[in-house]
Protein backbone atom coordinates (compact mmCIF):
# COMPACT_ATOMS: atom_id res chain seq x y z
CA UNK A 1 0.00 0.00 0.00
CA UNK A 2 1.22 3.74 -1.25
CA UNK A 3 0.23 5.97 2.04
CA UNK A 4 0.43 10.10 2.14
CA UNK A 5 1.03 11.41 5.30
CA UNK A 6 -1.00 15.13 5.13
CA UNK A 7 0.57 16.89 7.59
CA UNK A 8 -0.94 20.32 7.77
CA UNK A 9 -0.89 23.29 9.28
CA UNK A 10 -5.15 24.12 9.78
CA UNK A 11 -6.38 27.22 11.27
CA UNK A 12 -9.15 27.06 14.10
CA UNK A 13 -12.24 28.16 11.76
CA UNK A 14 -10.74 28.68 8.82
CA UNK A 15 -12.86 26.43 6.80
CA UNK A 16 -12.73 27.23 3.18
CA UNK A 17 -8.61 28.25 3.93
CA UNK A 18 -8.37 24.54 5.52
CA UNK A 19 -10.46 23.02 2.93
CA UNK A 20 -8.18 24.01 0.16
CA UNK A 21 -5.56 22.88 1.89
CA UNK A 22 -7.10 19.34 2.25
CA UNK A 23 -7.81 19.08 -1.48
CA UNK A 24 -4.01 20.24 -2.67
CA UNK A 25 -2.41 17.58 -0.33
CA UNK A 26 -5.00 15.25 -1.60
CA UNK A 27 -4.25 16.08 -5.36
CA UNK A 28 -0.93 16.22 -4.42
CA UNK A 29 -1.53 12.39 -2.89
CA UNK A 30 -3.50 11.18 -5.68
CA UNK A 31 -0.74 12.35 -8.51
CA UNK A 32 1.75 10.56 -6.17
CA UNK A 33 0.13 6.97 -6.50
CA UNK A 34 -1.35 7.05 -2.74
CA UNK A 35 -4.18 4.30 -2.04
CA UNK A 36 -4.57 6.06 0.73
CA UNK A 37 -4.53 9.57 2.36
CA UNK A 38 -4.50 10.19 5.60
CA UNK A 39 -5.09 13.80 7.42
CA UNK A 40 -4.86 15.06 11.15
CA UNK A 41 -7.73 15.08 13.96
CA UNK A 42 -10.00 17.36 12.86
CA UNK A 43 -8.39 18.63 10.07
CA UNK A 44 -11.13 20.67 8.71
CA UNK A 45 -11.97 22.55 11.58
CA UNK A 46 -8.49 23.03 12.99
CA UNK A 47 -7.76 22.20 16.61
CA UNK A 48 -9.15 23.03 19.30
CA UNK A 49 -12.16 24.86 17.83
CA UNK A 50 -13.07 24.91 21.63
CA UNK A 51 -16.56 26.65 22.13
CA UNK A 52 -16.67 27.72 18.74
CA UNK A 53 -18.55 24.15 19.02
CA UNK A 54 -20.84 25.78 20.69
CA UNK A 55 -22.34 27.84 18.21
CA UNK A 56 -24.99 25.20 16.09
CA UNK A 57 -23.77 27.76 13.10
CA UNK A 58 -20.50 27.14 12.91
CA UNK A 59 -20.90 22.93 13.18
CA UNK A 60 -23.81 23.76 10.15
CA UNK A 61 -21.33 25.45 8.16
CA UNK A 62 -18.13 22.63 8.94
CA UNK A 63 -20.91 20.49 7.97
CA UNK A 64 -21.53 22.18 4.63
CA UNK A 65 -17.86 22.63 3.76
CA UNK A 66 -17.36 18.87 4.58
CA UNK A 67 -19.77 18.22 2.44
CA UNK A 68 -17.77 19.56 -1.01
CA UNK A 69 -14.44 18.58 0.28
CA UNK A 70 -16.21 14.84 0.10
CA UNK A 71 -17.33 16.12 -3.45
CA UNK A 72 -13.90 17.46 -4.83
CA UNK A 73 -11.75 14.77 -3.81
CA UNK A 74 -9.56 12.94 -6.45
CA UNK A 75 -11.94 9.92 -7.75
CA UNK A 76 -9.58 6.61 -6.30
CA UNK A 77 -8.21 7.66 -3.36
CA UNK A 78 -9.02 7.13 0.25
CA UNK A 79 -8.90 9.58 2.19
CA UNK A 80 -9.53 9.80 6.06
CA UNK A 81 -10.52 12.80 7.32
CA UNK A 82 -10.91 14.49 10.63
CA UNK A 83 -14.22 16.46 11.20
CA UNK A 84 -17.27 17.28 13.30
CA UNK A 85 -20.47 15.07 13.24
CA UNK A 86 -23.43 15.44 14.80
CA UNK A 87 -23.84 12.71 17.48
CA UNK A 88 -27.83 12.02 16.18
CA UNK A 89 -29.46 14.19 13.11
CA UNK A 90 -30.47 17.70 14.15
CA UNK A 91 -28.76 17.52 17.26
CA UNK A 92 -27.23 20.96 18.12
CA UNK A 93 -24.72 20.75 20.91
CA UNK A 94 -23.86 16.67 20.85
CA UNK A 95 -21.22 16.30 18.79
CA UNK A 96 -18.35 13.49 17.94
CA UNK A 97 -14.71 13.76 16.72
CA UNK A 98 -14.89 11.38 13.91
CA UNK A 99 -12.95 10.83 10.94
CA UNK A 100 -14.77 10.25 7.92
CA UNK A 101 -13.18 7.23 5.16
CA UNK A 102 -13.81 8.69 1.75
CA UNK A 103 -13.70 7.64 -1.69
CA UNK A 104 -14.72 8.58 -4.94
CA UNK A 105 -17.45 11.24 -3.50
CA UNK A 106 -18.80 9.03 -0.73
CA UNK A 107 -18.39 8.47 2.84
CA UNK A 108 -17.67 4.74 3.06
CA UNK A 109 -18.13 5.16 6.97
CA UNK A 110 -16.90 7.13 10.41
CA UNK A 111 -14.97 6.27 12.99
CA UNK A 112 -15.53 8.03 16.19
CA UNK A 113 -12.75 9.29 18.92
CA UNK A 114 -13.87 7.04 22.34
CA UNK A 115 -10.87 8.71 24.32
CA UNK A 116 -11.48 12.00 24.91
CA UNK A 117 -8.79 13.80 26.99
CA UNK A 118 -9.75 16.13 30.05
CA UNK A 119 -6.39 16.92 31.32
CA UNK A 120 -4.20 19.56 31.52
CA UNK A 121 -5.02 21.82 28.13
CA UNK A 122 -7.18 19.27 27.28
CA UNK A 123 -11.30 19.52 27.71
CA UNK A 124 -12.82 17.16 25.12
CA UNK A 125 -15.54 16.06 27.42
CA UNK A 126 -16.95 19.54 27.21
CA UNK A 127 -17.75 19.43 23.62
CA UNK A 128 -17.56 15.90 22.37
CA UNK A 129 -19.81 12.72 23.26
CA UNK A 130 -17.27 9.30 23.43
CA UNK A 131 -17.78 7.16 20.44
CA UNK A 132 -19.75 4.31 21.29
CA UNK A 133 -19.74 2.45 18.02
CA UNK A 134 -17.79 -1.41 17.73
CA UNK A 135 -14.24 -1.15 15.91
CA UNK A 136 -14.39 0.21 12.61
CA UNK A 137 -12.19 -1.89 9.79
CA UNK A 138 -12.14 -0.52 6.26
CA UNK A 139 -10.31 -2.37 3.10
CA UNK A 140 -7.74 -0.30 1.15
CA UNK A 141 -5.06 -1.72 -1.12
CA UNK A 142 -5.76 -5.23 0.54
CA UNK A 143 -5.46 -4.45 4.13
CA UNK A 144 -7.99 -3.98 6.71
CA UNK A 145 -7.38 -0.48 8.29
CA UNK A 146 -8.39 0.42 11.94
CA UNK A 147 -8.44 4.01 12.64
CA UNK A 148 -8.16 5.73 16.11
CA UNK A 149 -8.23 9.32 16.76
CA UNK A 150 -5.03 10.31 18.85
CA UNK A 151 -6.31 9.85 22.28
CA UNK A 152 -7.32 6.63 21.68
CA UNK A 153 -3.77 5.23 21.24
CA UNK A 154 -2.49 6.59 24.32
CA UNK A 155 -4.78 3.95 26.47
CA UNK A 156 -2.30 1.45 24.68
CA UNK A 157 0.92 1.54 26.04
CA UNK A 158 3.35 -1.26 26.88
CA UNK A 159 6.21 1.00 28.96
CA UNK A 160 3.77 3.37 30.75
CA UNK A 161 4.62 6.90 29.52
CA UNK A 162 0.88 8.35 30.11
CA UNK A 163 -0.64 8.98 33.47
CA UNK A 164 -3.93 7.82 31.71
CA UNK A 165 -5.64 5.21 31.76
CA UNK A 166 -9.05 4.28 30.34
CA UNK A 167 -11.56 1.15 30.86
CA UNK A 168 -11.48 0.05 27.24
CA UNK A 169 -8.43 0.08 25.06
CA UNK A 170 -10.00 1.01 21.26
CA UNK A 171 -6.31 -0.21 19.80
CA UNK A 172 -6.82 -3.56 21.10
CA UNK A 173 -10.30 -4.06 19.96
CA UNK A 174 -9.01 -2.94 16.36
CA UNK A 175 -6.78 -6.15 16.41
CA UNK A 176 -9.22 -8.24 18.23
CA UNK A 177 -11.38 -7.57 15.06
CA UNK A 178 -8.50 -7.93 12.48
CA UNK A 179 -6.96 -5.05 11.70
CA UNK A 180 -3.57 -5.45 10.11
CA UNK A 181 -2.59 -1.58 10.12
CA UNK A 182 -3.39 0.96 12.46
CA UNK A 183 -4.06 4.46 11.66
CA UNK A 184 -4.36 7.54 14.29
CA UNK A 185 -4.98 11.06 13.23
CA UNK A 186 -3.93 13.18 15.71
CA UNK A 187 -3.28 16.55 16.98
CA UNK A 188 -0.76 16.17 19.75
CA UNK A 189 0.88 19.09 21.45
CA UNK A 190 4.60 19.67 21.38
CA UNK A 191 6.31 19.03 24.82
CA UNK A 192 10.02 18.82 25.26
CA UNK A 193 9.17 15.57 26.96
CA UNK A 194 6.79 14.40 24.43
CA UNK A 195 9.08 14.86 21.50
CA UNK A 196 10.56 11.25 22.71
CA UNK A 197 8.03 9.69 24.45
CA UNK A 198 5.49 9.92 21.97
CA UNK A 199 7.71 8.12 19.12
CA UNK A 200 8.41 5.34 22.03
CA UNK A 201 4.61 5.11 22.78
CA UNK A 202 3.95 4.64 19.32
CA UNK A 203 6.72 1.81 18.73
CA UNK A 204 5.81 0.17 21.92
CA UNK A 205 2.00 -0.49 20.12
CA UNK A 206 3.25 -1.85 16.72
CA UNK A 207 5.14 -4.02 18.59
CA UNK A 208 2.60 -5.04 20.68
CA UNK A 209 0.68 -5.97 18.59
CA UNK A 210 3.02 -6.88 15.87
CA UNK A 211 1.24 -4.83 12.89
CA UNK A 212 2.14 -1.33 11.56
CA UNK A 213 0.97 1.60 12.83
CA UNK A 214 0.38 5.15 10.85
CA UNK A 215 0.59 8.36 12.94
CA UNK A 216 -0.48 11.31 10.95
CA UNK A 217 -0.69 14.76 13.17
CA UNK A 218 -1.42 18.22 13.21
CA UNK A 219 1.32 21.00 12.72
CA UNK A 220 1.36 24.48 13.45
CA UNK A 221 0.89 26.70 16.55
CA UNK A 222 -2.29 27.17 17.82
CA UNK A 223 -3.06 30.14 20.35
CA UNK A 224 -0.40 28.62 23.09
CA UNK A 225 -0.16 25.14 21.94
CA UNK A 226 2.23 24.12 19.62
CA UNK A 227 1.80 21.06 17.35
CA UNK A 228 5.35 19.93 15.56
CA UNK A 229 4.42 17.06 13.18
CA UNK A 230 6.78 14.69 13.24
CA UNK A 231 3.94 12.18 11.44
CA UNK A 232 5.45 8.74 11.32
CA UNK A 233 5.02 5.17 10.55
CA UNK A 234 6.32 2.18 12.69
CA UNK A 235 6.77 -1.02 11.50
CA UNK A 236 5.46 -3.86 13.36
CA UNK A 237 8.38 -4.37 15.33
CA UNK A 238 8.96 -0.77 16.59
CA UNK A 239 11.55 0.07 14.05
CA UNK A 240 10.54 3.37 12.51
CA UNK A 241 9.88 3.49 8.99
CA UNK A 242 9.16 6.59 7.36
CA UNK A 243 9.09 10.44 9.26
CA UNK A 244 7.42 13.72 7.95
CA UNK A 245 9.73 16.76 9.07
CA UNK A 246 8.91 18.65 12.64
CA UNK A 247 7.59 21.79 12.69
CA UNK A 248 6.91 22.39 9.19
CA UNK A 249 3.37 21.53 6.92
CA UNK A 250 4.78 18.05 4.76
CA UNK A 251 2.65 15.85 2.57
CA UNK A 252 5.15 12.40 3.08
CA UNK A 253 4.76 9.75 0.69
CA UNK A 254 5.46 5.96 1.67
CA UNK A 255 5.26 2.45 0.59
CA UNK A 256 4.19 -0.19 3.46
CA UNK A 257 6.21 -2.67 1.27
CA UNK A 258 9.39 -1.29 1.22
CA UNK A 259 9.00 -0.63 5.01
CA UNK A 260 12.62 -0.50 6.04
CA UNK A 261 14.32 1.52 9.33
CA UNK A 262 15.45 5.01 9.18
CA UNK A 263 17.52 6.66 11.54
CA UNK A 264 16.26 8.85 14.31
CA UNK A 265 16.53 12.28 13.90
CA UNK A 266 20.15 14.47 15.42
CA UNK A 267 18.20 17.41 16.59
CA UNK A 268 18.82 18.28 20.44
CA UNK A 269 16.41 19.77 22.39
CA UNK A 270 17.36 23.31 22.30
CA UNK A 271 17.18 23.24 18.71
CA UNK A 272 13.77 21.41 18.82
CA UNK A 273 12.65 23.67 21.34
CA UNK A 274 13.34 26.83 19.44
CA UNK A 275 11.71 25.62 16.19
CA UNK A 276 8.88 24.88 18.21
CA UNK A 277 8.81 28.73 19.63
CA UNK A 278 9.52 29.97 16.15
CA UNK A 279 6.40 28.08 14.80
CA UNK A 280 4.50 29.07 17.45
CA UNK A 281 5.25 33.18 17.35
CA UNK A 282 4.90 32.90 13.48
CA UNK A 283 1.66 31.22 13.74
CA UNK A 284 -0.01 33.23 16.52
CA UNK A 285 1.06 36.30 14.75
CA UNK A 286 -0.07 35.54 11.37
CA UNK A 287 -3.59 33.75 12.20
CA UNK A 288 -4.45 36.90 14.53
CA UNK A 289 -4.28 39.02 11.61
CA UNK A 290 -0.81 40.57 12.13
CA UNK A 291 2.66 40.63 10.27
CA UNK A 292 4.66 43.04 12.69
CA UNK A 293 5.96 42.30 16.10
CA UNK A 294 7.50 45.02 18.72
CA UNK A 295 9.20 44.03 21.84
CA UNK A 296 11.52 45.75 24.29
CA UNK A 297 15.62 45.17 23.84
CA UNK A 298 17.07 45.41 26.53
CA UNK A 299 20.63 43.82 26.52
CA UNK A 300 19.88 40.95 28.47
CA UNK A 301 18.93 37.16 27.27
CA UNK A 302 15.27 37.10 27.35
CA UNK A 303 14.50 39.94 25.08
CA UNK A 304 17.77 38.60 23.02
CA UNK A 305 15.79 35.54 22.41
CA UNK A 306 12.29 36.66 21.75
CA UNK A 307 14.00 39.06 19.25
CA UNK A 308 15.93 36.40 17.45
CA UNK A 309 12.76 34.05 17.62
CA UNK A 310 10.64 36.65 16.36
CA UNK A 311 13.55 37.90 13.43
CA UNK A 312 13.47 34.02 11.96
CA UNK A 313 9.57 33.44 12.59
CA UNK A 314 8.26 36.82 11.20
CA UNK A 315 11.56 38.44 8.57
CA UNK A 316 13.61 40.44 10.41
CA UNK A 317 11.90 43.58 8.23
CA UNK A 318 8.57 42.48 10.72
CA UNK A 319 10.50 43.19 13.87
CA UNK A 320 10.87 46.33 15.82
CA UNK A 321 13.37 46.71 19.11
CA UNK A 322 12.66 49.09 21.45
CA UNK A 323 15.68 50.28 23.72
CA UNK A 324 13.89 52.55 26.85
CA UNK A 325 16.40 53.39 28.90
CA UNK A 326 16.20 55.07 32.30
CA UNK A 327 19.27 56.41 34.69
CA UNK A 328 19.65 52.80 35.58
CA UNK A 329 20.58 51.75 32.89
CA UNK A 330 24.11 50.69 32.00
CA UNK A 331 26.13 51.30 28.98
CA UNK A 332 26.75 47.35 28.44
CA UNK A 333 23.32 46.70 28.05
CA UNK A 334 22.88 49.66 25.46
CA UNK A 335 25.87 48.42 23.25
CA UNK A 336 24.20 44.43 23.81
CA UNK A 337 21.12 45.83 22.47
CA UNK A 338 22.56 47.44 19.88
CA UNK A 339 24.93 44.65 18.39
CA UNK A 340 21.57 41.98 18.74
CA UNK A 341 19.22 43.82 16.61
CA UNK A 342 22.63 44.76 14.18
CA UNK A 343 23.14 41.29 14.09
CA UNK A 344 19.69 40.44 13.41
CA UNK A 345 19.10 43.19 11.15
CA UNK A 346 15.67 44.03 12.60
CA UNK A 347 14.70 47.76 13.34
CA UNK A 348 15.53 49.54 16.34
CA UNK A 349 14.35 52.79 18.22
CA UNK A 350 16.06 54.40 21.09
CA UNK A 351 13.40 56.01 23.41
CA UNK A 352 14.63 57.59 26.66
CA UNK A 353 12.14 57.41 29.23
CA UNK A 354 13.79 58.64 31.95
CA UNK A 355 11.89 62.09 31.77
CA UNK A 356 8.53 60.32 31.89
CA UNK A 357 10.01 58.57 35.03
CA UNK A 358 10.95 61.87 36.54
CA UNK A 359 7.31 63.80 35.65
CA UNK A 360 6.28 60.60 37.72
CA UNK A 361 8.35 61.07 40.38
CA UNK A 362 7.58 64.98 40.49
CA UNK A 363 3.88 64.01 40.41
CA UNK A 364 3.48 60.91 42.58
CA UNK A 365 5.89 61.05 45.46
CA UNK A 366 4.32 63.61 47.73
CA UNK A 367 0.69 61.59 47.20
CA UNK A 368 2.56 57.98 48.36
CA UNK A 369 4.31 59.52 50.61
CA UNK A 370 1.47 60.82 52.43
CA UNK A 371 -0.03 57.46 51.64
CA UNK A 372 2.59 55.46 53.53
CA UNK A 373 6.28 55.48 53.66
CA UNK A 374 8.40 54.09 51.70
CA UNK A 375 11.13 51.37 53.01
CA UNK A 376 13.58 48.48 52.04
CA UNK A 377 11.62 46.14 49.96
CA UNK A 378 9.57 49.20 48.23
CA UNK A 379 9.10 48.36 44.37
CA UNK A 380 6.81 50.86 43.77
CA UNK A 381 9.46 52.93 41.46
CA UNK A 382 10.76 50.22 40.04
CA UNK A 383 7.35 48.67 38.88
CA UNK A 384 6.88 52.55 37.43
CA UNK A 385 9.34 52.40 35.10
CA UNK A 386 8.09 48.78 34.34
CA UNK A 387 4.47 49.98 33.35
CA UNK A 388 6.12 53.55 31.47
CA UNK A 389 8.01 50.86 29.43
CA UNK A 390 4.73 49.24 28.25
CA UNK A 391 2.82 52.00 27.58
CA UNK A 392 5.90 53.50 25.67
CA UNK A 393 5.53 49.76 23.48
CA UNK A 394 2.01 49.38 23.16
CA UNK A 395 1.47 53.21 21.95
CA UNK A 396 3.92 52.16 18.84
CA UNK A 397 2.39 48.73 18.55
CA UNK A 398 -1.38 50.67 18.06
CA UNK A 399 0.40 53.63 15.91
CA UNK A 400 2.44 50.69 13.45
CA UNK A 401 -0.28 47.76 13.49
CA UNK A 402 1.96 45.43 15.52
CA UNK A 403 1.34 43.18 18.41
CA UNK A 404 3.79 43.35 21.24
CA UNK A 405 5.86 40.27 22.54
CA UNK A 406 6.54 40.08 26.21
CA UNK A 407 9.91 38.45 26.67
CA UNK A 408 9.78 37.10 30.59
CA UNK A 409 10.83 33.54 31.64
CA UNK A 410 9.17 30.97 33.34
CA UNK A 411 11.17 31.47 36.25
CA UNK A 412 10.27 34.90 36.83
CA UNK A 413 6.41 34.12 35.96
CA UNK A 414 6.92 31.20 38.37
CA UNK A 415 7.82 33.56 41.78
CA UNK A 416 6.47 36.72 40.22
CA UNK A 417 9.43 38.58 39.15
CA UNK A 418 7.29 40.20 37.44
CA UNK A 419 5.63 43.73 36.79
CA UNK A 420 1.37 43.23 36.26
CA UNK A 421 0.82 45.90 33.25
CA UNK A 422 4.55 46.16 32.74
CA UNK A 423 6.61 43.64 31.51
CA UNK A 424 4.24 40.89 31.89
CA UNK A 425 1.32 42.79 29.23
CA UNK A 426 1.39 42.24 25.97
CA UNK A 427 0.08 39.74 22.91
CA UNK A 428 2.21 36.55 23.29
CA UNK A 429 4.53 35.48 26.29
CA UNK A 430 7.19 33.95 23.76
CA UNK A 431 9.54 32.39 26.10
CA UNK A 432 6.74 32.03 29.24
CA UNK A 433 7.19 27.95 29.45
CA UNK A 434 11.22 28.10 29.93
CA UNK A 435 13.44 28.20 32.71
CA UNK A 436 15.77 31.11 32.88
CA UNK A 437 18.35 28.10 32.90
CA UNK A 438 17.05 26.72 29.89
CA UNK A 439 16.61 30.25 28.03
CA UNK A 440 20.53 30.42 27.98
CA UNK A 441 20.31 26.91 26.30
CA UNK A 442 18.72 27.52 23.78
CA UNK A 443 20.17 31.19 23.24
CA UNK A 444 23.27 29.23 23.01
CA UNK A 445 21.65 27.21 19.98
CA UNK A 446 20.96 30.51 18.28
CA UNK A 447 24.32 31.45 18.00
CA UNK A 448 25.63 28.17 17.07
CA UNK A 449 23.42 28.03 14.02
CA UNK A 450 24.29 31.23 12.94
CA UNK A 451 28.08 30.26 13.30
CA UNK A 452 28.54 33.61 14.62
CA UNK A 453 27.24 36.00 18.50
CA UNK A 454 24.31 36.68 17.15
CA UNK A 455 23.31 36.83 20.75
CA UNK A 456 26.17 38.80 22.41
CA UNK A 457 28.80 36.54 24.83
CA UNK A 458 28.41 39.45 27.03
CA UNK A 459 24.96 38.90 27.27
CA UNK A 460 25.14 35.03 27.78
CA UNK A 461 27.77 35.69 30.47
CA UNK A 462 26.96 38.99 32.69
CA UNK A 463 24.71 38.77 35.84
CA UNK A 464 20.82 39.36 34.70
CA UNK A 465 19.47 42.43 35.71
CA UNK A 466 15.88 44.50 35.33
CA UNK A 467 18.05 47.37 35.58
CA UNK A 468 15.38 49.15 37.41
CA UNK A 469 17.51 50.28 40.54
CA UNK A 470 21.27 51.41 41.12
CA UNK A 471 23.59 48.27 40.65
CA UNK A 472 20.61 45.68 40.60
CA UNK A 473 20.81 42.01 39.79
CA UNK A 474 18.33 39.07 39.44
CA UNK A 475 20.21 37.23 42.48
CA UNK A 476 19.58 40.69 44.66
CA UNK A 477 15.86 39.44 44.77
CA UNK A 478 15.76 35.54 43.72
CA UNK A 479 17.71 32.80 44.98
CA UNK A 480 20.29 31.63 42.09
CA UNK A 481 18.63 30.10 39.02
CA UNK A 482 19.96 27.06 39.34
CA UNK A 483 18.58 26.27 42.30
CA UNK A 484 15.05 27.99 41.67
CA UNK A 485 14.91 26.37 38.77
CA UNK A 486 15.29 22.79 40.02
CA UNK A 487 12.96 23.22 42.66
CA UNK A 488 10.28 25.25 40.24
CA UNK A 489 10.55 22.07 38.13
CA UNK A 490 9.87 19.54 40.69
CA UNK A 491 7.14 21.53 42.12
CA UNK A 492 5.54 22.88 39.35
CA UNK A 493 6.23 20.54 36.40
CA UNK A 494 6.75 17.35 38.82
CA UNK A 495 3.85 18.69 41.19
CA UNK A 496 5.81 17.53 44.24
CA UNK A 497 5.21 18.41 47.51
CA UNK A 498 6.91 20.89 49.62
CA UNK A 499 8.05 18.37 52.01
CA UNK A 500 9.04 15.54 49.21
CA UNK A 501 11.26 18.25 47.26
CA UNK A 502 13.18 19.05 51.13
CA UNK A 503 13.64 15.52 51.37
CA UNK A 504 15.22 15.22 48.16
CA UNK A 505 18.17 17.41 49.61
CA UNK A 506 16.72 20.88 49.03
CA UNK A 507 17.01 23.58 51.91
CA UNK A 508 14.22 23.75 53.47
CA UNK A 509 14.34 27.83 53.79
CA UNK A 510 14.93 27.88 50.12
CA UNK A 511 11.25 25.32 49.39
CA UNK A 512 9.39 27.05 51.65
CA UNK A 513 10.22 30.29 50.10
CA UNK A 514 9.49 29.31 46.82
CA UNK A 515 6.57 27.87 46.82
CA UNK A 516 5.21 30.84 48.95
CA UNK A 517 6.72 32.92 46.05
CA UNK A 518 4.36 30.30 43.65
CA UNK A 519 1.30 30.59 44.98
CA UNK A 520 1.42 34.40 45.74
CA UNK A 521 1.71 35.23 42.22
CA UNK A 522 -1.01 33.37 40.98
CA UNK A 523 -3.12 36.66 40.42
CA UNK A 524 -0.48 38.02 38.43
CA UNK A 525 0.03 34.55 36.13
CA UNK A 526 -4.00 34.68 35.62
CA UNK A 527 -3.37 37.99 33.59
CA UNK A 528 -0.46 37.05 31.99
CA UNK A 529 -0.23 37.04 28.11
CA UNK A 530 -1.01 33.58 26.11
CA UNK A 531 2.17 31.44 26.49
CA UNK A 532 3.91 28.73 24.03
CA UNK A 533 3.81 25.94 25.63
CA UNK A 534 6.84 23.58 25.80
CA UNK A 535 7.05 21.75 28.96
CA UNK A 536 5.21 19.01 30.58
CA UNK A 537 3.07 21.67 32.60
CA UNK A 538 3.06 25.19 31.57
CA UNK A 539 1.65 28.05 33.52
CA UNK A 540 -1.72 28.98 31.37
CA UNK A 541 -4.93 27.18 30.74
CA UNK A 542 -3.39 23.63 31.95
CA UNK A 543 -2.77 24.62 34.92
CA UNK A 544 -5.71 25.68 36.63
CA UNK A 545 -5.27 26.82 40.45
CA UNK A 546 -7.18 29.20 42.85
CA UNK A 547 -5.89 32.52 42.97
CA UNK A 548 -7.84 33.07 46.59
CA UNK A 549 -6.52 29.72 48.38
CA UNK A 550 -4.32 28.90 51.54
CA UNK A 551 -2.53 25.44 50.72
CA UNK A 552 1.38 26.05 50.75
CA UNK A 553 2.29 22.19 50.74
Amino acid sequence: MRLALCQLDATVGDLEGNAARILAAARQASAAGADLAVFPELALTGYPPRDLLDRPSFVDASLAVFARVVAELPAGLTVALGFVERAAPNASRRLHNAVAVVRDGQVLCTAQKRLLPTYDVFDEDRWFEPGARAPLLVEVGGLRVGITICEDIWNDVVEAVTERSYPVDPVADLVAAGAQLLVNVAASPFTREKRQGRAHMLASVARKHGVPVVFVNQVGGQDELIFDGSSAVFGPDGALWARAREHAEDVLITDLAAGGPIAERAETEEGAVLDALVLGTRDYVRKCGFSRVVLGVSGGVDSALVAAIAAEALGPGNVLGLALPTRFSSRLSFDDAHALVGALGIGFREVPIDAYFQAYLDGLSAHLDALAPGGAGDVTWENVQSRIRCAVLMGVANRTGALVLTTGNKSEVAVGYCTLYGDMAGALAVIADLPKTFVYRVAREVNRRAGRAVIPESTLTKAPSAELRPDQTDQDSLPPYDLLDAVLERYVEQRLGTEEIIAAGFDRALVERVVRLVHLSEHKRRQLAPGLIVSRKAFGSGRRMPIAQRWRG
